[in-house]
């Protein structure tokens, strides 16, 4: 097999490394976004939580259909009033609607909101002790107040919670993954003909040269290629004709 097939099958391997845990991560929220009418949101930047609403479905049904979906970390024993599911980067409260016990209400926090809202007495009753101390840092956070969306009025969360805008619409779920980049705009004058040709105008005859100078000017230096050489220089009177050197 030859070298470039290696090499293409290698870059292949780093991109699939790089897209399936970002597919993973997104998984749950995306099938709750997809299913379910967002009723609900709060908090901002890494620090949010997303409420929607199942209508005639009970907290267990709703639980096991995100467990079919992707297995939690852990889950908390069946309840038909409120369940929790804890996946890397995200915590989700199942409960049921307090306005009409038919419905459920999934909400979808962060785990730096649960850190900075959520009592970690509250949430003993339902994780494991091991859970609550890697997600409260050993103690370091924990200490709100919040039970969630059910009890928002008398467990105040930091920040008040508002029917979702259009804006809320396109962010939601809440994005599980800090992502920063960068955009490069290729000039006016790039020859795109030349690109990935080795090439400094694209022709499959000429290859590894490199052109280098101001795009605006007509003259250019070639940096690899050889110089023409000059033609003889003849002196005059001696008979002899040399070569410059």
């Amino acid at each position: 097999m030859s070298k470039k097939w290696w090499l293409h099958s290698i870059k292949i391997i780093v991109l699939i490394s790089f897209i399936v845990p970002m597919l993973a991560a997104c998984a749950i929220s995306d099938t709750v976004k997809e299913q379910y009418p967002l009723e609900s949101v709060n908090g901002s930047g890494n620090q949010t939580s997303y409420v929607y609403r199942a209508a005639d479905q009970t907290v267990p049904e709703v639980a096991q259909q995100l467990i079919d979906k992707k297995k939690p970390e852990q889950q908390s024993a069946e309840s038909t009033e409120r369940m929790f599911l804890v996946y890397n980067d995200e915590v989700i409260q199942i409960q049921q609607a307090p306005d009409d016990p038919a419905d459920t209400l999934i909400e979808i926090d962060s785990k730096e909101y649960v850190r900075n809202n959520y009592s970690s007495s509250f949430l003993e009753g339902y994780l494991l002790a091991s859970v609550l101390s890697d997600l409260f840092d050993n103690g370091r956070y924990g200490h709100g107040n919040y039970r969630g969306y059910s009890q928002k009025d008398v467990y105040k969360p930091q920040t008040t919670y508002h029917k979702p805008t259009d804006q809320d619409l396109k962010n939601a779920p809440p994005m599980t993954v800090n992502r920063t980049g960068k955009i490069f705009k290729r000039s006016k004058n790039a020859d795109s003909s030349a690109v990935g040709t080795g090439s400094s105008g694209g022709s499959s005859g000429s290859t590894g040269k490199v052109i280098t100078g101001d795009s605006s000017s007509t003259k250019k230096k070639s940096v690899f290629t050889k110089p023409k050489r000059s033609a003889p220089k003849i002196r005059m009177g001696s008979g002899r004709i040399s070569r410059r050197r």
